[in-house]
Order: structure tokens, then sequence, then C-alpha cells
């Protein structure tokens, strides 16, 4: 699997981080029934679109516009399924194929399999077998078994699996959650992980759903939900150094205003776009973020960013902090149709290269300080009397 654990740098004015993150958690719980900020709000349906919506953010009155032909449609699938029957094949020795079929978008017939198969939860799941129900027979933790209860009905209140309290995916939600509770008690349980085991609930069975969150949680976004979000913080410092060189303009304007990353790209990459992009631009983004890692999100950020605050004339109107926060946090919706997206990340003027250079910098930006805080608690613990602490710390 090709996958980049990313990281980025501490902010450099800490009392600043720590405001930024005070107001991120109280945007959390105010947004915590948002499940969208791609389009405006549409009328309640009697019957559900075609990806199962009755209302809300996500619902569509219109059909997709299929650019492909029949024949095309069922040659990608007789592709997919091929490739899907000597997928270990294909990983091992002809990678680019398989990374280049996903950025073309899985077909939707094979997307269940196609990602079972790419996250590696085939591996997970056949290398615990009965794990999952296990898990759901422990008692959990019964502080985070209320926390999920608390959150488990505010994921996607409009589509047909989650619309009331008696359907089945009230209760697999719930399941998913708490499993990964028990099996990661060090993770336990982010409010931001519930639209993402909601997100693959509607894709897949419950069993794979949880083995896929499980790969999700544990290698694709590694880290990011452990307690202070510490992961998240270096990887804002790494899409501010990225920006820098892909949209240099709006670079300078977030520099202008002061505007910390944390500010607007953490739902982005905490709920892995889930609560941002139209569905069937989640879906294509999601076909290659399961296939490539997260600089995916890292590229749908920077397009996002740069087609927002490219324009002269938007960023004029921008004149502060809160302007600018709110047309990031509501940016206009052509830029986030599938279309438009998926032409642009992949046009972006960075390689893999600078991913790797950003992340060795930001890393050791990281280490250094730890290490300064490590002397100031140390020279101020000797300042108070007290011996010095020699002990393992964590590592970064």
């Amino acid at each position: 699997m090709a996958t980049i654990t990313m990281a980025a740098s501490p902010t450099s004015n800490s009392s600043a981080s720590t405001t930024s993150m005070s107001l991120l958690q109280r945007q959390s719980s105010k947004n915590a029934d948002t499940v969208s900020v791609c389009s405006t709000t549409s009328a309640f349906s009697t019957c559900p679109d075609r990806h199962g919506f009755y209302g809300g953010n996500q619902f569509s009155e219109k059909p997709k516009k299929e650019s492909l032909t029949r024949e095309q449609i069922i040659a990608r699938e007789k592709k997919w399924i091929h490739m899907t029957s000597h997928w270990s094949e294909y990983m091992n020795t002809n990678y680019k194929k398989v990374r280049e079929r996903c950025r073309k978008g899985i077909p939707d017939a094979l997307r269940q399999k196609a990602w079972f198969l790419l996250t590696g939860a085939n591996h997970l799941m056949g290398k615990f077998p009965d794990w999952y129900q296990h898990l759901l027979e422990e008692p959990g933790n019964p502080q985070i078994i209320d926390e999920i209860r608390k959150d488990q009905h505010r994921q996607f209140p409009h589509h047909e699996m989650f619309i009331d309290d008696d359907k089945p995916g009230q209760k697999e939600l719930f399941n998913v959650l708490k499993a990964y509770s028990v099996y990661n008690p060090t993770v336990g349980y982010c409010q931001a992980q519930a639209p993402i085991a909601a997100f693959l609930l509607m894709q897949l069975p419950s069993e794979q759903a949880f083995w896929c969150f499980v790969a999700i949680c544990d290698k694709y976004l590694e880290n990011y939900f452990t307690p202070g979000l510490e992961m998240l913080q270096r990887d804002a410092g790494m899409l501010n150094r990225l920006l820098k060189k892909t949209s240099p303009a709006a670079y300078r304007h977030l520099q202008k205003h002061n505007v910390d990353p944390l500010l607007y790209m953490t739902d982005w990459f905490l709920c892995a776009m889930t609560r941002t992009l139209p569905w069937d631009t989640l879906l294509r983004v999601w076909d290659c973020f399961l296939c490539e890692g997260v600089r995916i999100f890292f590229k749908v950020a920077l397009v996002i960013i740069g087609a927002t605050l490219g324009p002269q004339k938007v960023r004029a109107q921008c004149n502060g902090l809160c302007e600018t926060l709110a047309v990031l946090r509501s940016p206009p919706k052509k830029f986030l149709e599938e279309d438009f997206i998926m032409h642009h990340i992949f046009r972006l003027n960075i390689t893999i290269e600078d991913f790797h250079r950003e992340h060795k910098k930001q890393e050791m930006l990281h280490r250094k300080a730890k290490l300064e805080q490590q002397k100031a608690a140390q020279q101020q613990q000797q300042q108070n009397g007290g011996g010095s602490s020699n002990g393992p710390g964590r590592s970064t």
C-alpha cells in the first residue's frame, strides 16, 4: 500500500496554538450536527436520491451526468473484476495501474470490494476472524459508550440508513465505534471518527466497514485522533508550507490576516472530507485517498484554498480573519464539484518529493520544539527546587 504518513510542524506561537485549538473545540461542538458545507439545504423528499439521501446538504435532485457510455462502463467493470481477482499480483508488480484506475474512478458496482482490498482490511479480517463479534461482546469504557450514543444520531441524519433510531445504520454505527474503542483503547473515541465510520457503513457491510475503519484510523490517519491532536497541528504547518508553493497569493493573504490553518482545515482532515465535499466528489476523492494516502487530502485542500482565495477581488473583500474564514468554510460550489477537484488535484505544481521534503522539515521542527519544551520544564523544576526527571519521553 502506497500510503504516506504526513507530519507537519508545531505552531510557532504556543499561545496562538492554544487559542486556535480552543476555537476549534468550540467550533466542533457548534457544528456537531452539520453534515456538509458544500451546498444549500434542500427540501425534504419522500423518495431518496441515488445515494440514499432524503434531504439535507447532500441531497441531489438531478441524476448524475454520466460521461461514459454503457459499453465503457461495462469495460471498466470487467477490468476491475479481473484486477480484484488478481489483487496481490497487481499491488506487487503493477501498482501504477491500480493508481491510474483509482484516479479514473472505481465503478460503483466494484467500490465495496475495491475499498476492502485497498485498505488491507481483508488481511485484518482474515488475521482476526470473529474478532469483531468478540469486541462487541466486551463492555467497553462507560464514558466512551455514553459519548458515542450522544453522537450517533448526528451523522448524516437525512440518509436512509440513519434517518431513524430504529434503522440499522444507527445500531451498526454504534457497534463500529464501540468496537474500535475496545480494539484501540489508547485512542478510544474521537467525535470526528463518527462521520468516517458512518460513511464507510454506506459502502460496506458492518464487519468489513469496521476493519476498513481500523485501517484508516491506525494507518492512513495515524495519530490524528489522539488527545491533543498533535499530528493535526503538525499537518497544519505542512499544509501552510505547501500552499506557499502552490498558491503564493493565497498564502500571503492568510499570513497577513494571521489565519491559522487549524481554523479552516480541521474539519477537512479530521473528518476525512466527509463533511466538506459533495457526495460524488467525495467518492472519487476517497477512491484516490485509499490508494495513495493522506496526501490526497492535502491536494484537495490546496485546490480549494487556491481556487477560493485566488481571485484578487475575493481577497480584497476578505479584509480580516473572520471574513477569510467565512469564505474558506463555505467555498463556491463550483470549486467542490467532481470534475473541478479531480482535474486540479493532479495538476498541482507539487511532487511526491515535495511531500517527503516538507515531511522531514516539519518533523525536525517538531522535535526541536519538543526538546525546547522539555528543557524549559526541567529548568522550571530546578527553579522550584525539584529533582531532575530523566524518564523516557514520547518518541516522535
